[in-house]
């Protein structure tokens, strides 16, 4: 397995390109981080920061790294690729709010004369409005993972480098949407009670856990493109995809419920608990 990674080090080359995009965005959010963090820096802490650099870097790991070079001989690292992006990346990008700091680290004119009017266009707004609904974030999200493994799609993407590009965007995006509802980037403001959640996420692990139990029950290789492919250390292509179905099943279980059991240990805390009770209506408050 040694020899396999150093010879995908080997042939590794630095994709520029994406590279120097992920740095400039970094740039950018470091800039309007740190003019935001004068003046609320209660709202972005260090925190925030360290979380959307962390979602960078998961991005640059599962696309420009090393590991890159291995997606097309081991279905087990195009799963590990697959994860970062939607269970990594996504919602660590989320944690820094970034739409807020990204617009405060550009420059105030190219945003007051050109994106600024773009943003507040009633069109654009209503359709950020429709995006962000918890149901669309819920669907964008199982619906990319059960879509992008259909093996006409799967090995669509496998064969072409302009759709495999097309097949990591996807993932990123639905990630994206899905941890929406979760995350709520300020200063978005949720569309759903908190106790809401818990069910969110748990119902987003059951078409995850049937893809991974179909990928790691099944008795022949789903995707005729590692059949061929060039594994390392012997294993058989029927092994690398129990190995990518019984990765997903873990990975998804412990990345969609420990925050399912942080908020809901939130929500049942006797602080909150108090707290809800305090500004509950009464009945004479209500007539």
């Amino acid at each position: 397995m040694g020899n396999a990674f150093q010879a995908a080090y080997d042939s590794w080359s630095l994709p520029i390109p994406l590279t120097l995009a992920l740095l400039i965005t970094a740039t950018v959010y470091a800039r309007g981080w740190l003019h935001l963090a004068r003046t609320l820096p209660s709202v972005l802490p260090l925190w925030r920061h360290v979380a959307f650099l962390g979602g960078l870097c998961s991005a640059w790991i599962a696309l420009a790294s090393p590991l890159s070079e291995l997606d097309d001989d081991l279905l087990t690292v195009h799963m590990v690729q697959h994860l970062l992006l939607m269970t990594v990346a996504a919602p660590l990008l989320l944690l820094g709010a970034p739409a807020i700091t990204l617009l405060h680290g550009l420059p105030q004119r190219a945003v007051r004369d050109g994106l600024g009017p773009i943003l507040r266009w009633p069109p654009v707004a209503q359709l950020g409005h429709h995006l962000t609904h918890p149901v669309v974030c819920w669907l964008a999200g199982a619906g990319a993972v059960v879509a992008w493994h259909v093996p006409a799609l799967f090995e669509l993407g496998l064969k072409s480098e302009r759709w495999h590009v097309v097949e990591h965007a996807c993932f990123l995006s639905a990630g994206l949407l899905f941890w929406w509802p979760v995350v709520q980037p300020w200063p978005s403001i949720p569309r759903w009670p908190q106790w809401s959640v818990p069910l969110y996420l748990f119902l987003a692990t059951l078409p995850c856990d049937a893809l991974s139990a179909f990928l790691t029950f099944l008795d022949r290789v789903v995707y005729p493109s590692y059949l061929s492919a060039h594994r390392p250390a012997g294993i058989t292509a029927l092994q690398d995809q129990e190995w990518a179905g019984t990765l997903m099943w873990v990975w998804v279980t412990f990345a969609y419920l420990a925050p399912a059991v942080v908020v809901t240990m939130q929500i049942l805390s006797p602080h909150r608990i108090v707290e809800m009770v305090r500004t509950r209506p009464t009945r004479d408050s209500s007539v």
